[in-house]
């Protein structure tokens, strides 16, 4: 990352810098705090898969989009797995990297629309263990109900309009989610969902 590469790229966009490597990444957003992190999966020096779980645990206030020409779901998996809250591939230019950008800055996912059943149906495959399946038992059926329509991508305002509820109420009952399954935020709930069977990936 260098401090004279700081370009505008889009309004309300800033590009803070570019690194070529782990310790000039870390480095680089100790100094900046970016809030997006594009991390470029086909580094041939070091593996992005590897270096993924590490950056997101050491800038938690960070969210991370994935970039890659590999087409090969394992990896694809693994990233949203890892928690990249995006995955753009490179053939898709970069009006897709920008809306991506501002998708996940929302704080909403975003994967290759070509790729998302294959994707999601991986992360669905595994079962609740016992510890999980109490969490899930503490759920009332309104929020069972509330996470599958997260998980469908209904908005907060769609889902209280969808129920016959006020906003305020389906913000109460996303905390009261968050806490029980304690999740940070609406894109855990989303694969949470699709990992539990509260939820079918999209097809």
């Amino acid at each position: 990352m260098r401090d004279n590469d700081t370009a505008d790229i889009q309004d309300g966009m800033r590009v803070v810098g570019e690194a070529t490597n782990q310790a000039e990444a870390f480095q680089a957003a100790q100094k900046t705090a970016p809030d997006i992190f594009i991390l470029d999966l086909d580094l041939r020096a070091e593996n992005g898969l590897d270096f993924l779980p590490k950056l997101i645990s050491s800038f938690p206030a960070a969210r991370v989009i994935v970039l890659t020409s590999s087409t090969e779901i394992e990896a694809h998996q693994r990233a949203v797995q890892s928690g990249a809250m995006g995955l753009v591939l490179k053939e898709q230019g970069a009006e897709v990297l920008i809306a991506a950008i501002e998708k996940v800055h929302s704080g909403e996912a975003w994967l290759a629309r070509s790729r998302t059943a294959s994707v999601l149906s991986g992360v669905s495959r595994s079962s609740p263990n016992n510890e999980e399946a109490l969490k899930i038992e503490s759920l009332t059926k309104r929020e069972r109900e509330i996470i599958a329509l997260t998980a469908q991508g209904f908005k907060r305002s769609q889902i209280a309009e969808k129920l016959f509820i006020s906003d305020s109420t389906v913000r109460n009952h996303l905390t009261s989610i968050l806490s029980k399954l304690e999740l940070s935020d609406r894109f855990e709930v989303v694969f949470y969902a699709y990992r539990h069977g509260l939820s079918k990936p999209p097809v």
